[in-house]
């Protein structure tokens, strides 16, 4: 799943991936714009629903809590 995010993420923008710092926001890597491109990107890949609660800066600020929130959509929903 993580291999699939990160290419996911690298086609998206590959500044994202590549980023090693604490919060993809501040550092003006992301924007709100990426953050729906991202989700709807997610959804069509793994065939999931992202709630609106789960699209917030802590869940998507870094590529490991991106992967950590999209595990916990797809154990609560029972897909992938």
């Amino acid at each position: 799943m993580k291999e699939k995010l990160i290419a996911l993420l690298n086609d998206i923008d590959e500044d994202i991936v590549s980023f090693e710092g604490d919060d993809l926001f501040e550092a003006g890597v992301i924007d709100s714009f990426t953050v729906l491109e991202i989700v709807t990107a997610m959804e069509k890949a793994f065939g999931v629903e992202i709630d609106a609660d789960d699209v917030v800066r802590k869940n998507l600020c870094s590529v490991d809590n991106m992967l950590k929130m999209l595990e916990k959509v797809i154990e609560e929903k029972g897909t992938c």
